[in-house]
C-alpha cells in the first residue's frame, strides 16, 4: 500500500490552517488533472485561503498526490463548502487580508500611515488561536507594541493578555494572565495602548490584589488615585545613592552578624516551620514603627493556604488593620503592608509578572513618598520557574537544565529595580528555594549573584527553642566590613562567630566523652558560647499573642556593647537562662537577680 502523507498549509492573517490528509501515489493522468482542477476551483472560491505565491506553488506541486480513499466528487464538495465558510468568516475576507498584508510588512507604509495621523493604542483584534496560556491575536489595524496589555471582550471575567511576540501577517502572540477556558476563535480583543497598569499608593495598604491590580480580598475596589505600569526602567545611575547604609531591624542576631543594606537584596533560606513567616512579620512591624516605612509582600507561586494564613496572622498581630463600617465598606487605616498574590494555581503568565506588580507598588512609596520600603518575595525561585514555562510556551530554545535562555535578563530586570535612590530605598527579602539542595542549579546560582546578604534559618537551632532560629555561622552579609559598619562592630561580630565555631567543633567531643573531659579553657568556651546563643534569642512583638512576652527592639549600639561584655567574661557569673528571650544586657541582669531571689525563696521554704 502506498505511503500516506499529511500536508499542512497555513493561511494568512486570519490564521487559517487547511489540512489535506491521506494522499497516496497517483494512478492516472486523468486523476491528476481532475485533482488539479479541484484545487483551482477551491482556491477561486476563497482567495484568503492561500494568498501567497509560495502557497500556490505548494498547491501545484501537491497535485501529484491523490486522496487514497473516497471519491473526488465528495472531496470537491467538502473543499468548496469549507471555502464558502471561511470566505464568510469575519476578518478573513480577501479585501481585509490584502489590506492587512499591505500594512504589516512594509516600513514605508507604516511610516506613511503614522504620518497620516493614526494614533497608537486602542485598536481591535480577533483571537485566531488558543494554546493553553498562549493566545494569538490578529489585528487589521496597527499592531500593539511588545508588553502592551490587551483585554478580551465578551468574557465572563476580566482577562488580560500581554503581548510577547510579533509573528508577522499582523498577528501577535500573547501570554494570558488568567485561565483561558471559554475563549473561542474570532473573539474580540481590545488593545489598551499601554502595559499592565496597577493601583499604587496608601490605598493599597491592607489590601490583597492580583497581578493586574484587581482586589481579591472581597473588600471592594481599591480607590487608588494613581496607577503605575508593572514594566518600569531601573533608576538611572545618577539617581542612585552611592553611600552604603545599614537598615537597622532591631533583631540582634541580624544586626550584629549579618546586617542588611538599605536597598539591598537579602536571601532568606529555611524549611517549613522554622519561623520564616514570623521573622517576615517582625521585620514589617519594626520597619513600620521605627522607620515609618511600609512593606509589600509578593506571593509568587506559593500555596494559597499559606497566603491565606499569612493574611490572617497579619490581622491578628496588627500589621493589617481591617474594620467594617456601618455602610458595609472596610477601613484599612493603620495598616502597614500591601499584599500581591499570584499563587501556584495561577497560569505561568501571572506568576511571572506578580513580582513586578508588587515591585511597582513598592516603587511608589520609595519614589513618591521617599520612604524606606521592605519588599518580601516568596518565592523568588517560582519567579524563575514561571519564566521558564512562559519561554517554553513561546517556543524559545531552552538553555541549561531546561531554563529559559533569558534567565539572567529576566532576573536582572527585576533585581536592578530594587535599589537605593536619593529619595528612598527598597530593601528586598527573598525566600529562596534550592531545588534538590543543588546550589549550582542555574536558578539559585543566578539569584546568588544579586544578593547582598543571606539569612539562614536552622532547624537545629529551632529545636533548642531559640527564636529567631537564625544560624549565626551560615548567615552572611557583604555589609560586614570595617569600612561600612566600623572596626568595633566588625571585630565584635567576628569574635562572636569564632566563639560559636569553637563551641561547634567541641560538640562531638562533648557528645562522646561529656563535659567533664574538657579542659578548663574549653569549658569556659562552652559556657560563654551557650550564653551568646541564648542572648541572640529575642521576643518578637508580633509573637506576643503566642508567647505572652512583650517584644523587644534592640538598638545596634546596645547589641554590640552586650556582646562585648559576654565575650570578655564579665557575665560568667550569670546563669544561662537569664540570657534567654531578653533584650539588652540590663534586662539580662535584672532577670538574673529575679531568678536568684526566686531560688532563694524556694530554698527557704
Amino acid at each position: 500500500m502506498a505511503a500516506t502523507h499529511v500536508t499542512t498549509f497555513a493561511g494568512g492573517g486570519g490564521g487559517l490552517v487547511y489540512r489535506m490528509m491521506a494522499m497516496a501515489s497517483s494512478k492516472s493522468l486523468q486523476q491528476r488533472k481532475a485533482f488539479s482542477s479541484l484545487l483551482s476551483q477551491s482556491h477561486s472560491k476563497s482567495s484568503s485561503l492561500f494568498p501567497s505565491s509560495s502557497m500556490r506553488k505548494g498547491l501545484s506541486s501537491s497535485s501529484s498526490y491523490l486522496f487514497n480513499n473516497g471519491s473526488l466528487e465528495n472531496e470537491r464538495r467538502h473543499l468548496l463548502s469549507s471555502s464558502r465558510f471561511f470566505a464568510s468568516t469575519p476578518g478573513t475576507s480577501s479585501s481585509s487580508q490584502k489590506k492587512a498584508s499591505s500594512s504589516s510588512f512594509s516600513p514605508k507604509s507604516a511610516s506613511s500611515s503614522s504620518a497620516a495621523g493614526s494614533s497608537p493604542g486602542k485598536s481591535e483584534g480577533r483571537i485566531t488561536q488558543v494554546i493553553g496560556a498562549v493566545v494569538d491575536v490578529h489585528f487589521d489595524q496597527q499592531l500593539p507594541p511588545i508588553l502592551n496589555s490587551l483585554e478580551v471582550q465578551g468574557h465572563t471575567n476580566r482577562l488580560v493578555l500581554e503581548v510577547a511576540q510579533h509573528l508577522g501577517e499582523n498577528t501577535v502572540r500573547t501570554i494570558a494572565m488568567d485561565a483561558t477556558e471559554g475563549l473561542v476563535r474570532g473573539q474580540k480583543v481590545l488593545d489598551t495602548g499601554a502595559p499592565i497598569q496597577v493601583p499604587v499608593g496608601v490605598e493599597t495598604l491592607g489590601r490583597i490584589m492580583n497581578v493586574i491590580g484587581e482586589p481579591v480580598d472581597e473588600c471592594g475596589a481599591i480607590p487608588a488615585k494613581k496607577t503605575y505600569s508593572i514594566h518600569r526602567a531601573a533608576p538611572l545611575f545618577a539617581d542612585q545613592s552611592t553611600e552604603p547604609g545599614l537598615l537597622q531591624t532591631g533583631i540582634k542576631v541580624v544586626d550584629l552578624l549579618a546586617p542588611y543594606a538599605k536597598g539591598g537584596k537579602i536571601g532568606l533560606f529555611g524549611g517549613a516551620g522554622v519561623g520564616k513567616t514570623v521573622l517576615i512579620m517582625e521585620l514589617i512591624n519594626n520597619v513600620a514603627n521605627k522607620h515609618g516605612g511600609f512593606s509589600v509582600f509578593a506571593g509568587v507561586g506559593e500555596r494559597t493556604r499559606e497566603g491565606n494564613d499569612l493574611y490572617h496572622e497579619m490581622m491578628t498581630t496588627g500589621v493589617i488593620k481591617r474594620k467594617k463600617q456601618e455602610d458595609g465598606k472596610f477601613d484599612f487605616t493603620g495598616s502597614k503592608a500591601a499584599l500581591v498574590y499570584g499563587q501556584m494555581n495561577e497560569p505561568p503568565g501571572a506568576r511571572a509578572r506578580v513580582a513586578l506588580t508588587a515591585l511597582s507598588v513598592a516603587e511608589y512609596f520609595r519614589d513618591e513618598q521617599g520612604q524606606d520600603v521592605l519588599l518580601f518575595i516568596d518565592n523568588i525561585y517560582r519567579f524563575t520557574q514561571a519564566g521558564s514555562e512562559v519561554s517554553a510556551l513561546l517556543g524559545r530554545i531552552p538553555s541549561a537544565v531546561g531554563y529559559q535562555p533569558t534567565l539572567a535578563t529576566d532576573l536582572g530586570s527585576l533585581q536592578e529595580r530594587i535599589t537605593t535612590t536619593k529619595k528612598g530605598s527598597i530593601t528586598s527579602v527573598q525566600a529562596v528555594y534550592v531545588p534538590a539542595d543543588d546550589l549550582t542549579d542555574p536558578a539559585p546560582a543566578t539569584t546568588f549573584a544579586h544578593l547582598d546578604a543571606t539569612t539562614v534559618l536552622s532547624r537545629q537551632i529551632a529545636e533548642l527553642g531559640i527564636y529567631p532560629a537564625v544560624d549565626p555561622l551560615d548567615s552572611t552579609s557583604r555589609m560586614l566590613s570595617p569600612d561600612i559598619v566600623g572596626q568595633e562592630h566588625y571585630d565584635t561580630a567576628r569574635a562572636t562567630q569564632k566563639l560559636l565555631q569553637d563551641y561547634k567543633s567541641l560538640q562531638d567531643i562533648i557528645a562522646i566523652l561529656g563535659m567533664d573531659e574538657l579542659s578548663e579553657d574549653d569549658k569556659l568556651v562552652v559556657s560563654r558560647a551557650r550564653k551568646v546563643q541564648r542572648f541572640l534569642s529575642q521576643p518578637f512583638t508580633v509573637a506576643e499573642v503566642f508567647t505572652g512576652k512583650p517584644g523587644r527592639f534592640v538598638e545596634l549600639p546596645e547589641t554590640i556593647r552586650s556582646a562585648q561584655t559576654i565575650l570578655k567574661g564579665d557575665c560568667d557569673d550569670l546563669p544561662e537562662m537569664a540570657f534567654y528571650m531578653c533584650g539588652g544586657l540590663e534586662e539580662v541582669k535584672g532577670k538574673a537577680v529575679k531568678m536568684a531571689q526566686e531560688a532563694a525563696a524556694s530554698g527557704a521554704k
